[in-house]
Order: C-alpha cells, then sequence, then structure tokens
C-alpha cells in the first residue's frame, strides 16, 4: 500500500509561475553544493518541510545535541536577479532507499507544492561520475525536449546523445519524467566530476549556468577555497596511492 509523505507548509508565499531547483546528494554531491550555495547565498526563505518513511532510519544530530528527522527541504526566493524568476529551491541531506520511495516521495512533491504553485520550469542538478579527475568537466544537459535543449545550449550547457550512458537515478531523473508528464518543461543539469570526493569544482561549474539563467552575479571565493582544500587532498591520495602501487611491485622471473 503506497504511504504518503508528510508535508508541513512553514510559509504560504504568493509565487509567479515560480522555476524550481533541485539539488540533493548524489555523485560527488554536486548538484547538493550548486543548490545549497544559491539558497544559502540568496537567502532564500523555508518554504515546507517532507519527511517519510521512504527516507533513512536514523537521525542526525544538531549543533545542541538534539535529533533532527531526516526531511527534504523547500526554500523560496522572489524576483531573482536579472531574470525576476520566484524560485523554489528543494535541497537536504537525503534521497529515498528504495525506488518505489523515490518515485512516492517525487509524486507527492510535485502534486502538493509543485503542481499547485504552477512551477513554469524544472532544472534538477547532478553530477555524472566518469571515474577520472579532470580541470575542466564539462556541464552536460538532459532535458524535457528539443526547445528546451535549444534554451540551455546557448548558457554552456552541452547535449550529447546517450549521454550519461545509465540515465539519471534518484529524485533528479524522476522529477524530470514527471514534469514531461504534467507538461512542465524541464532538465537535468550535470556536472562531469570522478566520483571520488565531494567535488566543489563541478558544483562551481553548475553555478555558473544557474548565473546565467538566473541573471546573477555571485562571489565564489568560498568554493574555490573548499575546492583548493579537496585538490590538496585528492592530490596527497593520489600520492600515496601511486607509492602503494610501487611497493607492491615485485621480480618473478
Amino acid at each position: 500500500m503506497r504511504t504518503e509523505s508528510t508535508i508541513v507548509f512553514s510559509a504560504r508565499p504568493e509565487l509567479d509561475r515560480p522555476i524550481l531547483i533541485e539539488g540533493l546528494p548524489g555523485v560527488g554531491n554536486v548538484g547538493k553544493i550548486a543548490a545549497d550555495f544559491l539558497a544559502n547565498k540568496l537567502k532564500a526563505e523555508h518554504l515546507a518541510t517532507l519527511t517519510s518513511h521512504h527516507l533513512p532510519p536514523q537521525v542526525l544530530v544538531d549543533g545542541d545535541g538534539v535529533a533532527v528527522m531526516p526531511s527534504n527541504e523547500m526554500y523560496y526566493l522572489k524576483d531573482v536577479g536579472t531574470s525576476h524568476l520566484d524560485v523554489i529551491f528543494l535541497i537536504g541531506e537525503f534521497q529515498a532507499t528504495t525506488p518505489d520511495g523515490q518515485y512516492i516521495i517525487c509524486e507527492d512533491m510535485m502534486k502538493k507544492v509543485f503542481l499547485p504553485y504552477d512551477v513554469s520550469t524544472v532544472f534538477t542538478l547532478g553530477g555524472f561520475g566518469t571515474g577520472q579527475v579532470k580541470e575542466d568537466g564539462r556541464v552536460l544537459g538532459v532535458a524535457s525536449d528539443t526547445d528546451m535543449k535549444e534554451r540551455l545550449e546557448p548558457y554552456g550547457v552541452t547535449f550529447s546523445p546517450h549521454e550519461p550512458p545509465a540515465g539519471i537515478v534518484g529524485a533528479s531523473g524522476i522529477l524530470v519524467g514527471l514534469s514531461q508528464q504534467y507538461g512542465i518543461d524541464a532538465a537535468c543539469i550535470i556536472g562531469e566530476t570522478s566520483g571520488f570526493f565531494v567535488d566543489y569544482r563541478a558544483g562551481m561549474r553548475l553555478i555558473e549556468v544557474l548565473e546565467r539563467l538566473l541573471g546573477l552575479e555571485l562571489d565564489l571565493s568560498e568554493l574555490e577555497a573548499m575546492a583548493k582544500q579537496m585538490d590538496e587532498i585528492n592530490s596527497k591520495v593520489m600520492k600515496y596511492a601511486s607509492q602503494q602501487r610501487s611497493d607492491n611491485l615485485g621480480y618473478i622471473g
């Protein structure tokens, strides 16, 4: 039996056909980095909280030692940048643990929040794990139709046939598919990442695309500092791994 999620609104703002930007955890946390940064930097206001038994069976512990149930959070902004668009952000620390749960949670948010607010466009954010560390990864796109593809290409989004080869897993994919069914323009914007670590550089590339879309100019120095820290950590790990391989080489003859 399907169990609905619980969605509790903290505000009921009037929004003018907002766009949705989703950035839940995934490969390299690329989408989460981008969406969290934008929501925090732009001081988005809380809209609603979703809880569900389809989220992981655990609680987080906050800075005061108080238990926090796993949730997905929605925030909103009005009149953003030179685009003057209203925006809803979907962010959080978790995704559903089962395929069925993924569909139920996404459908519940669509029917209880996004459709009632007449969301005009859905942008989901994610990472494409290549297994290789690259300095300049691509920003790939998967669109709901060819018109959406043509809309995004001028903003630096590359559309490559059959990439990602395994498709898009989780909320980032399901929300695009559901949007297609409901006649909402949608696209998943994906940053290439090795998939080995939290990839701030890939997240920054997504933010740069969204800056162009929304007409924003943000200070990314905070993320650049985090990216440099990860570069140093990654360099040390790679050096250690290389040393271990060298030490394990034996002579066979």
